[in-house]
């Protein structure tokens, strides 16, 4: 009996997909040996066409936002999805700001000589062509595509459907710069397609041509990369954040801290999800910080402590402390000081972002060694968990793996690295 044809349709896909694989792979080799100046005058010219494009860019963003209304899309990812001039004008911001950067590519890491005179260098390269899957987030487009190139690394971003519009509207700004430059236009690519099984193709078939998959979205959609994915991913299931408030902390400074680290934006991945409060800081703290949030709008869902202190508390449930919201919605237990604290994160958390609020040092540096998380502070916002408020202009992700990269996944790193040994007519024994 013959093989059933494979259907037209998924032929078509995949050969699409397969020319886009080739053609960033063509065009990572050029990426790899491309000057700086040219790098960073890409991401000028492509900061001067977001600037340009504002119209053409939040025309399609309203385009996209009329079905993801229909579609009854959550507070969190309609919040994520809308474009406004502030938020083109961050692009084109982050763009610049990743320019300014030192070229990661071609740095002597470390460098050593052997007894036997030979000299041996760790130099920083690029990783090659990465494939990033997003969801809801058209601003990724921009970073991701503004860090790969800095990085050396060509890119094929595939975006959700729901940001396809707005996406291309960016994706042909960062398409101009390249042009203007000099380099590739394929150095950055957007697949063309809203066909989900442009997804398994990336994940699955394309592994002569993508060497890294980076995904950013929800957990179906990491789950379904850690799941299938044939090359190595840099990702993060959940961001279930942490505030631990001990007996020592300034109860201004906590309020101030809580309510940021949950409220200034509820559907990040470093927003707080869950608020710790140590037994000896009950009468003085408890109370105080339930209404600083309940005030603020936030769904509080607590403990019998926290249920005793404010009627308006919902009772928690043991799912909750296992629950990454991403909505104005917070769990709130009292433990019984700093190793019970400790001890919560390393069974709910998920290695993301935690933070002490504390005025006892040693407390402070004890959370900071125990807990094992990518991101740890100490009074300061678990929202400072992003790649340009750490001072790397913008990210592609937060990573809780502990292989090659860990937190944010700035240009660093979006490098590996080989060694490049020099002898003078060694050989071994």
């Amino acid at each position: 009996m013959s093989t059933p044809p494979t259907p037209i349709k998924q032929q078509s896909l995949a050969d699409l997909m397969r020319a886009l694989g080739a053609a960033a792979r063509a065009a990572s080799k050029v990426l790899a040996f491309a000057p700086e100046e040219l790098k960073n005058a890409a991401l000028s010219h492509a900061a001067a066409a977001l600037r340009g494009s504002q119209a053409k860019i939040l025309a399609a963003n309203e385009l996209d936002l009329r079905p993801a209304a229909a579609l009854e899309m959550s507070v969190a990812q309609l919040e994520r999805l809308r474009l406004d001039g502030a938020r083109i004008e961050a692009m084109a911001t982050g763009l610049e700001a990743i320019a300014a950067l030192p070229d990661p590519i071609g740095v002597t890491l470390q460098k050593w000589k052997r007894p036997n005179q030979m000299r041996i260098r760790r130099v920083s390269v690029p990783l090659g062509v990465i494939g990033m899957i997003y969801e809801s987030r058209p601003n990724v487009t921009a970073d991701a595509g503004a860090l790969c190139l800095k990085s050396g690394n060509s890119v094929i971003l595939r975006a959700g459907s729901e940001s396809r519009r707005s996406s291309a509207a960016i994706h042909e700004c960062l398409v101009e710069g390249l042009i203007r430059a000099g380099l590739p236009a394929a150095a950055i690519q957007l697949v063309p397609t809203g066909d989900r099984a442009a997804v398994g193709h990336m994940l699955a078939d394309m592994a002569e041509y993508i060497d890294v998959i980076v995904p950013r979205g929800g957990r179906k959609l990491i789950e379904r990369v850690q799941r299938e994915a044939r090359v190595p991913v840099i990702g993060h299931l959940e961001g279930i954040c942490h505030v631990y408030v001990d007996g020592t902390s300034d109860l201004e400074m906590a309020a101030r801290i809580v309510l940021n680290s949950k409220m200034r934006r509820t559907g990040i991945c470093g927003a707080a999800e869950t608020l710790l409060i140590d037994a000896g800081a009950v009468q003085t703290h408890l109370r105080p910080l339930l209404a600083v949030l309940l005030n603020a709008g936030c769904e509080v869902r607590g403990d019998s402590n926290c249920l005793l202190a404010d009627p308006r508390v919902k009772p928690a449930t043991e799912q909750d402390w296992h629950t990454e919201y991403l909505d104005a919605i917070i769990s709130v237990r009292v433990v019984a000081g700093l190793d019970a604290a400790i001890e919560h994160i390393s069974r709910y958390g998920s290695q993301h972002t935690d933070c002490i609020v504390s005025e006892d040092a040693a407390a402070a540096e004890k959370f900071l060694t125990h807990v094992d998380s990518a991101i740890v502070l100490h009074n300061a916002s678990t929202q400072f968990a992003d790649g340009g408020e750490f001072g790397m202009g913008a990210e592609i992700g937060i990573s809780t793996s502990k292989i090659h990269a860990r937190g944010p996944v700035g240009v660093e790193q979006l490098t590996s690295y080989k060694y490049i040994v020099s002898g003078k007519g060694q050989i071994r024994d």
